[in-house]
């Protein structure tokens, strides 16, 4: 039986492991072709196995999203190989996780300025340079969708400035990259996945004696998290939507698109609702109290997220 993906053309960046990975296994599993990229050849190299295990066909491409030549070389081999196809782009690449859990605790002026370039070099240029070549292949095509990972931290302080920073970057390159790629038939989104238990996350909070007060709340979180394969899903049913445009420029929690378009996570779970009033009121100590009354149905209307992320 052939997938909905079935003759699509796509790239995921950083996909050696964690949301990336899931989100190519899920990609080959719809039928598509896929090229992976990362660092490691031999991690890379296990990842295309599994996920063309699953069906359509991967194939691993050694990469550095942050040196433009290799970002260059790789959308020039796509063009060649699939000549001149590309209908799908997630860039996912991310550098950053390691300086993120090193220097959990510090503010911003106790920690390296390099950390800056540690998070945002491949995890925000990186993303902007892969837009660039992909779109020119998407362009003469009329048609493609880019989407790129991105998080809550966009909205609020998480983790540290360097992280907030760079993932309101991430939501405001979809939005604007939107705005000059709709005449042309391309759709570019933001996806927000809720918590994820990627290997990295699961071995830090795993071996974490004394927790910061943020890591304590993520091993909170740890039962409801989403498989790295959920966003894949949620790449799937962007990639199979005949009305994509309506949602370019757009920021999408991967909790509204299980809503929207009706699935479950890859173990059978109900994807957590972090949008829920119930669940955003257990966060803030003052009211935690009251979640427990509010039915689980309610949700932070999306006008009041602006209204919180209004600079005016």
């Amino acid at each position: 039986m052939l997938g909905p993906l079935q003759g699509q053309v796509c790239v995921v960046t950083g996909a050696s492991r964690g949301i990336g990975r899931g989100i190519a296994l899920q990609l080959c599993e719809a039928g598509a072709t896929v090229y992976i990229t990362g660092r490691n050849q031999d991690t890379l190299q296990a990842a295309a196995q599994e996920a063309q295990s699953r069906g359509g066909r991967c194939l691993p491409v050694v990469c550095d999203s942050s040196q433009e030549d290799e970002v260059r070389s790789l959308f020039e081999r796509v063009d060649r190989e699939q000549n001149g196809r590309l209908d799908v782009l997630v860039n996912n690449a991310y550098a950053g996780v390691k300086a993120l859990i090193s220097h959990m605790k510090k503010p911003f002026w106790e920690c390296p300025a390099s950390i800056w370039d540690d998070i945002n070099n491949v995890g925000l240029r990186g993303h902007y340079l892969c837009s660039v070549y992909g779109a020119r292949l998407m362009v003469p095509a009329g048609r493609g969708l880019i989407v790129v990972i991105s998080s809550l931290g966009g909205l609020q302080y998480f983790f540290n400035v360097a992280y907030g920073v760079g993932k309101a970057a991430c939501d405001r390159l979809a939005t604007d990259c939107a705005q000059e790629l709709r005449r042309h038939g391309i759709a570019y989104v933001s996806l927000w996945p809720g918590m994820v238990k990627t290997e990295l996350v699961m071995e830090h909070l795993n071996n974490e004696e004394d927790p910061d007060p943020i890591a304590r709340k993520l091993k909170e979180r740890l039962p409801s998290g989403e498989t790295p394969e959920l966003s894949g899903k949620c790449v799937v049913a962007l990639a199979t939507d005949p009305n994509i445009l309506q949602l370019s420029g757009r920021v999408l929690p991967s909790c509204d698109l299980a809503k929207k378009y009706g699935f479950k996570d890859v173990d059978g779970r109900p994807v957590f609702d972090y949008l829920s009033l119930q669940s955003v009121l257990s966060e803030v100590p003052r009211l935690a109290w009251l979640a427990s009354y509010v039915p689980s149905f309610l949700r932070i209307p999306k006008w009041i997220m602006v209204l919180y992320s209004s600079k005016f």
